[in-house]
């Protein structure tokens, strides 16, 4: 994760790049998990990465997006970032409970990867460049953070 560019000293950023190392971890066991025939074991921690995703990327479209989109920046990217919340999400919301497509949520585990590697390097000390403070105090003031 990002530590050279002190935008994790913005209250959401810290928060969203803690998440990160968090849902890093869990897809990380998943992957193990997959890769060693755990199938219960990778479903519950499927249920646990889940758990936490959605939160985190529901904070992520509802604070720094937003606010990005709101001021006109970065937004393209912005919208990639959402498509790619929305594959991931449809990928590993959808697996077959019964006969699980394990390949699929590797897949969804390595664009995950790739995600968070976007956000941390480019989005998050771009947004810390280009929005203004009022925007930030907005994002801190209006969605208080959940940690």
């Amino acid at each position: 994760m990002c530590n050279y560019c002190g935008c994790r000293e913005f209250p959401l950023i810290g928060q969203l790049s803690e998440e990160h190392v968090e849902i890093e971890e869990l897809a990380g066991s998943l992957r193990r998990s997959i890769g060693e025939g755990r199938h219960d074991e990778s479903l519950a921690l499927l249920d646990a990465l889940l758990a936490q995703l959605g939160p985190h990327t529901a904070t992520e479209e509802s604070g720094l997006f937003a606010e990005l989109r709101a001021d006109g920046a970065l937004t393209e990217e912005v919208d990639r970032l959402c498509a790619e919340h929305a594959d991931i999400h449809g990928v590993l919301l959808a697996v077959d409970r019964a006969a699980p497509d394990w390949a699929a949520v590797l897949e969804a585990l390595r664009l995950l990867h790739r995600h968070i590697d976007k956000e941390e390097h480019g989005l998050f000390p771009a947004a810390v460049i280009v929005l203004p403070l009022p925007a930030w105090d907005r994002i801190t003031t209006d969605r208080p953070l959940t940690r």
